[in-house]
């Protein structure tokens, strides 16, 4: 069966992908923990969604540096969180800067290592508009990137929930049997989901 490295925060966009991933994959799992407000309660749900699926191969990797770079309500506890604007494509405070790119090129690495076949990640477009490494454009480039920037990488970038609607996403969840329960979908708390 082909690897595929499934990024997996925890939060319900991931658990899908993954769940998606394991119908068709022998999954590796990936957290990256960038030491924002709710990383703990993050590093719990991807340890959580990983036993469920009896997931062996997983990873997880500090990025606190981020927190030095800054300019991000998520690291940086002197910005204060935005609220959620909708379709708005202003950058919200969340946005931590060129956050995707240093992910994909970590989760990139570990693929070429272990000759993983497709890359999964959860982003969502509806969720995060004016996130400028959030747009199907960004995916098509970094694929590119991929692909002239590996030793002879054969790896497709799989977003299969980007463009979905929350609600389309809670019922691929629940069309996929994926523990919704056990995910955490919150940069604010850790006590209550938002």
């Amino acid at each position: 069966m082909n690897k595929a490295i499934v990024l997996l925060s925890g939060g319900m966009d991931s658990l899908v992908c993954l769940a998606e991933a394991m119908k068709d994959f022998e999954v590796y799992a990936l957290h990256l923990n960038y030491k924002n407000k709710a990383s703990a309660r993050e590093e719990k749900a991807f340890n959580d969604i990983c036993d469920f699926y009896q997931i062996r191969e997983r990873k997880l990797i500090s990025m606190s540096f981020l927190a030095e770079i800054g300019g991000s309500s998520l690291t940086d506890d002197s910005i204060e969180a935005s609220d959620f604007a909708g379709d708005s494509d202003q950058v919200p405070s969340s946005y931590v800067p060129f956050r995707n790119s240093i992910i994909l090129s970590l989760s990139t690495s570990w693929a070429e290592v272990i000759g993983a076949k497709a890359l999964f990640v959860g982003a969502n477009y509806e969720d995060s508009p004016g996130y400028p490494d959030c747009r199907p454009e960004y995916f098509e480039a970094f694929s590119r990137l991929i692909e002239v920037g590996s030793n002879d990488l054969k790896l497709e970038l799989k977003t299969p929930v980007l463009l979905m609607k929350k609600k389309e996403i809670v019922l691929k969840a629940l069309e996929l049997g994926a523990p919704l329960e056990l995910s955490w979908s919150c940069y604010r708390s850790t006590d209550t989901p938002c």
